[in-house]
């Protein structure tokens, strides 16, 4: 199982990039996938989990407005939508991959625990 981020770099507040997830070795339409992040000096954070069945849930509340989450079975990607970027969404972002059978979706919470594979990662700047 391999994760790879991308699409991250420098944006001024307000913008809208995407992020994208390309996964490898596995089929992400039959895994959990979790969007982290980390802000420099602070401790990773879920974003929002999107599971086999499409359902997403937000764990930070700031984003729910702002963030969509989307995939592409065909390219086996997962893509973070990120619209109205402010500069406290500054971060180096991580997808993560968890395979649990049957109809499980994902965890109430946000654990870094929960999920075994994780991408590189890649960095958000927001300027303000």
């Amino acid at each position: 199982v391999q994760l790879q981020a991308s699409g991250g770099g420098l944006v001024q507040a307000g913008g809208s990039p995407r992020l994208s997830c390309a996964g490898s070795g596995f089929l992400m339409d039959y895994y959990t996938i979790g969007w982290f992040r980390q802000a420099p000096g602070k401790e990773r954070e879920g974003v929002l989990c999107i599971g086999k069945s499409g359902v997403a849930i937000y764990y930070t509340d700031s984003v729910k407005d702002r963030f969509t989450v989307s995939r592409d079975s065909a390219k086996n990607t997962m893509y973070l939508q990120m619209n109205s970027l402010k500069p406290e969404d500054t971060a180096v972002y991580y997808c993560a991959a968890q395979y649990h059978s049957g109809d499980y979706g994902c965890p109430p919470k946000a654990y870094v625990a929960d999920f075994g594979s994780w991408g590189q990662g890649t960095l958000v700047t927001v300027s303000s």
